[in-house]
């Protein structure tokens, strides 16, 4: 399943996001990821989630996330969640490119992984195909 934190910038997405993590921190059964573009959430979420930082692998472009997450989650059978904060700086605020690479993502997912993307936009900016995970 994928869920989208969508909102203008300062509205209040990562607060959001972080709330979620810490939740799926304390009920999950299995692990919890997040993965964020730059070191801001250390002190945030719980120790037990395994925070990843994309810039310390030069993630640059949905193509390069898509193949990291796959990666992610090919180590590790047992993730339950997967929480992504601030995508569009990884694919360079291209929301069409966003679209595909959310599908491409939904198709690896099993039904008992959850994958929540903040996005930095309006939802009426967001393409169609991406309206349906708000």
């Amino acid at each position: 399943m994928i869920k989208l934190i969508v909102g203008s910038k300062g509205s209040g997405k990562t607060k959001v996001l972080i709330d979620l993590v810490n939740k799926a921190a304390e009920t999950s059964s299995g692990s919890v990821v997040c993965i964020e573009k730059a070191m801001n959430l250390n002190f945030s979420i719980k120790p037990s989630v395994r925070l990843i930082h994309a810039d310390e692998y030069e993630i640059s472009g949905y193509e390069q996330f898509y193949g990291f997450i796959t990666g992610v989650l090919a180590g590790n059978y047992d993730i339950t969640d997967i929480f992504v904060d601030g995508i569009l700086r990884i694919g360079n605020r291209d929301l069409d490119a966003l679209a595909t690479m959310v599908a491409n993502v939904e198709k690896i997912v099993k039904d008992d992984v959850s994958v929540t993307f903040t996005v930095s936009t309006d939802a009426e900016n967001l393409p169609e195909s991406l309206k349906a995970y708000l």
